[in-house]
C-alpha cells in the first residue's frame, strides 16, 4: 500500500507539470486551432534564460519572474511576427511554421548554451516533505506552484475583463469582434500566457530531468496526451488529463510487467491513439460540429 501511495503522489507531482504543458497547448489550440509543436522548445529556452540569470547572480525567484516576463513577451512576438501572417494560410503551412520554430529554438539554445547536461537548482530542496518518505519537498513544491497557478488562472478568466474577453475571442470570435473586442490581440495575449505557463513547467521539471536543449521532448508528448485525454477545447480537461496521465504513467511503470521507465513514453502515445479512437473530443471536450 505504501508503494501504491508513493507512486500516486509522485504521479500527481509529475502530472502537475503535464497539466501546465497541456494547458499551454490548449490555449494555443483554442486561439488558432493548431497544436504548437514548438511549445516544449519554447519552455526549454525560457528555462535556460532563468538558469542564465541565476548564473549572473540573480536570486532564484527573481530569475523565475524575469523568465516568465521574457517568455510572455517572446510568445506575443512569435505570434505577431510569424503566425499572424499565417492566419489564413493552409494547415500544412502552419505545421511547417511550427516545425521550423521547433528546429530554430532548439538549435539556438544549443548554440548559446551547448548540449551538455547542466544541474538546475530547486528552491524547495530534495529532502522528504514534512518528514514523510512518500513525497519529496521538490515534488510538493511542484504541486503547490501548479495549484496556485491554476487558481490564479481560474480567477483571471472568470472575473477580469481581459480574461472574459480572451474567452469570448477563443469561443465566439465573430461575436466578440461585433462587441468591440480586438480578437487579434486577444490571440496574442493567449500566446504570451501559454508561453509563460510552459516556462513554469520547464523550470519546475528541470531539477528532475536536468537542463539541456532536448529536455522537454518527452514532457511535450505527455502534455499532448493530457490535452487529448482531457479535451483540446477544455482547459479544465487539460489540467485533469495532466494529473491522470502522470498517475497512470507511474502506476503503469510500477505494476505492468516489462514496462519500466523505457516504455513509459510509448504508453503516452498509445493513450493518445486510444482516446482519439474511442472519444475524439476527450473527457471534457465538446464535439465540434461544422455546417456544410
Amino acid at each position: 500500500m505504501e508503494l501504491f501511495t508513493n507512486q500516486v503522489l509522485a504521479g500527481i507531482a509529475t502530472g502537475a507539470i503535464y497539466a501546465c504543458m497541456a494547458l499551454a497547448v490548449v490555449m494555443i489550440y483554442q486561439a488558432i486551432d493548431h497544436l504548437n509543436f514548438a511549445q516544449g522548445e519554447m519552455a526549454m529556452f525560457s528555462t535556460f534564460i532563468s538558469w542564465q540569470l541565476m548564473q549572473w547572480g540573480i536570486p532564484y525567484w527573481w530569475a523565475f519572474l524575469l523568465a516568465l516576463v521574457i517568455s510572455f513577451a517572446g510568445g506575443i512576438a512569435i505570434e505577431r511576427l510569424l503566425f499572424k501572417p499565417l492566419a489564413k494560410a493552409p494547415i500544412l503551412t502552419n505545421v511547417a511554421g511550427f516545425i521550423a520554430l521547433f528546429a530554430i529554438v532548439n538549435s539556438v539554445a544549443g548554440l548559446i548554451w551547448d548540449f551538455t547536461i547542466k544541474q538546475y537548482p530547486t528552491p524547495f530542496g530534495s529532502a522528504p516533505f514534512l518528514g514523510s518518505q512518500l513525497i519529496s519537498s521538490h515534488q510538493a513544491g511542484m504541486i503547490g506552484v501548479t495549484v496556485g497557478l491554476l487558481i490564479a488562472l481560474y480567477f483571471f478568466f472568470q472575473f477580469t475583463r481581459i480574461g472574459l474577453a480572451m474567452r469570448a475571442a477563443a469561443s465566439l470570435p465573430e461575436s466578440a469582434r461585433l462587441v468591440g473586442i480586438n480578437t487579434s490581440w486577444m490571440i496574442a495575449l493567449g500566446w504570451g500566457m501559454a508561453s509563460a505557463i510552459g516556462a513554469i513547467a520547464g523550470i519546475l521539471i528541470a531539477p528532475v530531468v536536468f537542463l539541456e536543449p532536448n529536455m522537454m521532448g518527452g514532457v511535450l508528448i505527455y502534455g499532448f496526451a493530457a490535452a487529448v485525454l482531457g479535451g483540446l477545447t477544455s482547459p479544465l480537461g487539460a489540467v485533469l488529463g495532466g494529473f491522470l496521465v502522470g498517475i497512470f504513467e507511474n502506476l503503469a511503470g510500477t505494476y505492468i510487467p516489462h514496462v519500466g521507465n523505457e516504455l513509459k513514453l510509448p504508453i503516452a502515445l498509445a493513450l493518445i491513439i486510444t482516446v482519439l479512437v474511442v472519444k475524439p473530443a476527450g473527457l471534457l471536450g465538446r464535439p465540434i460540429v461544422k455546417r456544410v
